[in-house]
């Protein structure tokens, strides 16, 4: 998995030196960013191939420090509320267990995740701040929205999609080989 850091975010992380640019599968390969809401910063992560978004609240520095860990807890929760199936949840997971960073470089995401944040924070406001808000509600409901980038489909929709996909490839790989 490759996550596609905005400069503030590569400085919160303490990363200097970036790797090469590597060839990588768009369903594996995320954006991310740094912003505040009330003071306490969060994270906005959205997948470059479907613009599925996974919203991270109020993280702390040792949060950071343990940002893979931190990944991995909220994309695994925010896959069981999208009801998900086991199988498939495992297969993003074992992608997160091999997170390397990188610049971002997709302007047509980025541009995505504006418009996503924007629906954050409107959304926390509307619900009377952030700890009244159901962080997982909010993201299946930034998921259902369509976006024009992806043919005015909604990323949960692709997500699920290629995620079927993944799973069917799988299951026949392993057929072929017994």
């Amino acid at each position: 998995m490759i996550i596609r850091c905005t400069q503030k975010l590569l400085a919160e992380l303490k990363i200097r030196q970036i790797p090469e640019e590597s060839e990588n599968d768009p369903l594996w390969s995320w954006h991310a960013n740094v912003f505040r809401i009330e003071r306490r910063k969060c994270v906005l992560m959205t997948n470059d191939a479907t613009l599925f978004a996974m919203f991270i609240p109020a993280l702390l520095k040792t949060d950071f420090e343990s940002f893979d860990f931190v990944i991995g807890e909220h994309l695994f929760k925010n896959l069981l509320y999208e009801n998900i199936p086991q199988a498939q949840i495992e297969a993003v997971l074992s992608e997160c267990r091999k997170i390397k960073y990188q610049k971002s470089n997709n302007r047509r995401v980025l541009g995505s995740m504006n418009d996503q944040r924007f629906q954050i924070e409107y959304r926390i406001a509307a619900e009377g701040g952030l700890a009244r808000t159901n962080i997982y509600e909010l993201n299946h409901l930034l998921n259902e929205v369509p976006f024009r980038a992806i043919k005015h489909r909604r990323p949960i929709v692709m997500l699920k999609e290629k995620l079927k996909n993944l799973a069917e490839c799988a299951a026949t790989c392993s057929c072929e080989q017994d």
